[in-house]
């Protein structure tokens, strides 16, 4: 029997039980599908948190400074005045690998503009802050140096912000409140959303360095102490312990290759800076970002391959449907093998015709398959909550899998069949 002897006998053979055929099929058909869906939601997930994690950035490494301590209480991450202006110059000039050096210190207040308010959080950035925390302007030019240098009262927005106290009007060159201090906006920055940790990265106002230290810290600091505080007190708790105190230090490194070099140079220079000696306490704290990134990396991965894996069993269970019913199909066409045999069909031949009905039934529900995942993919995408990146490959994968499930699941059936006795298959009694 030449080829298309085999497939014309094969589909007359299914078309004979079409109804069964098509149940046969249903178990590919389900498991292409749910291939296609889960594997697509993979990667689009996959995308979206690789996205996530370029705008925290990989090549980056966070120093804190060390918690204060009163007595027995101690304040939280940030509180003790460890890191200084002078450790970021010192960072900047003593570790060529490092291509920026962002500096800065942090509060929260209630920022007023007319009859409208709201409480936000406040950072007070150097020039570095913005390319290394991929910040960008939609509106205005923000700050300049002189800005940086004079402690002017300047402020950049974040996007919840202006729309909380501006609406849909142009806030540049409007004058805000935060506390009793006046800050003119000359920026607005790009919308982020939601940030890494949950939080919205478009709360917030930036200000100058220097504005937040002169201005904003001891007027916050006035703010939290109680009215019967002696006025010593109250002093102490204006003025900063030292004028250059940063809580935060952030630097990113050229190449990603170079950042555990970079955290072993960096962590060595803090303590030769700070007279730590051998063996005591640090005053600062490191985080290496790229930790994190590769953490959330491996578990979508994981993600992935767990879905995969749910897919993977659909398609298990089809072709053992498969297997099923053609071991049914060989039971029932004894007979009829014995005829073939008897006219002149070799094994060969018997064997390839059920082996063909078998690709027959996988290709055909693979075919259905692929359209009702890529039908489902997009239906998710557009009404679904979930992110859906479709790929030509994971189409080329599903239907490679129908392929193997044919071949592998209907090759038991087809053998089983090509080794039955011809004597034996015509005393058969269907």
């Amino acid at each position: 029997m030449t080829f298309p002897d085999v497939l014309r006998s094969a589909v007359f053979s299914l078309r004979g039980n079409f109804m069964r055929s098509i149940l046969t099929a249903l178990g590919v058909i389900i498991g292409i599908a749910a291939v296609i869906v889960m594997v697509s939601v993979g990667q689009g997930t996959q995308s979206e948190l690789d996205k996530m994690i370029s705008r925290l950035g990989s090549n980056r490494l966070e120093v804190f400074a060390s918690s204060s301590r009163q007595g027995p209480v101690r304040g939280g991450a940030g509180t003790a005045a460890s890191l200084t202006d002078d450790d970021a110059e010192a960072i900047r000039a003593e570790i060529p690998e490092i291509q920026y050096v962002a500096t800065s210190i942090r509060g929260g207040g209630q920022v007023v503009f007319a009859e409208n308010n709201w409480s936000t959080r406040w950072e007070g950035v150097n020039a570095d802050y913005f390319p290394v925390n991929d910040w960008a302007y939609s509106l205005g030019a923000g700050f300049g140096p002189r800005d940086y240098s004079s402690a002017a009262k300047v402020v950049v927005l974040g996007e919840t912000v202006r729309r909380e106290l501006f609406g849909d009007a142009d806030p540049i060159g409007a004058t805000i409140r935060l506390g009793r201090v006046p800050l003119r906006v000359v920026g607005v920055l790009e919308a982020k959303g939601q940030g890494n940790w949950g939080q919205d990265s478009d709360d917030i106002i930036m200000v100058p360095l220097e504005t937040g230290r002169r201005r904003l810290a001891p007027a916050a600091a006035a703010a939290s102490t109680p009215a019967t505080a002696t006025p010593a007190a109250r002093s102490a708790a204006v003025v900063p312990r030292q004028a250059s105190t940063v809580q935060q230090i952030s630097v990113m490194v050229g190449r990603a290759e170079d950042l555990v070099y970079v955290e072993e140079e960096l962590n060595a220079l803090l303590r030769q800076r700070h007279r730590i000696a051998p063996g005591a306490e640090d005053d600062f704290a490191v985080r290496n970002i790229a930790e994190i990134v590769s953490t959330r990396t491996q578990t979508t991965r994981l993600m992935s391959l767990l879905l995969g894996a749910v897919a993977g069993i659909s398609l298990v269970v089809g072709g053992i449907g498969i297997m099923n019913i053609m071991l049914v199909s060989v039971t029932e066409r004894i007979r009829e093998i014995g005829l073939r045999m008897a006219v002149g069909a070799g094994p060969r031949e018997i064997q390839a015709q059920f082996l063909a009905e078998a690709m027959l039934i996988s290709l055909g529900g693979g075919f259905i398959g692929i359209a009702l995942g890529i039908g489902g993919a997009l239906l998710a995408s557009k009404f679904g909550a979930l992110p859906v990146m479709l790929d030509a490959k994971v189409v080329l994968m599903a239907t490679g899998f129908s392929v193997a499930t044919g071949l592998f699941f209907g090759f038991y059936p087809a053998r089983k069949a090509a080794r039955l006795d011809p004597i034996e298959a015509l005393r058969h009694q269907g």
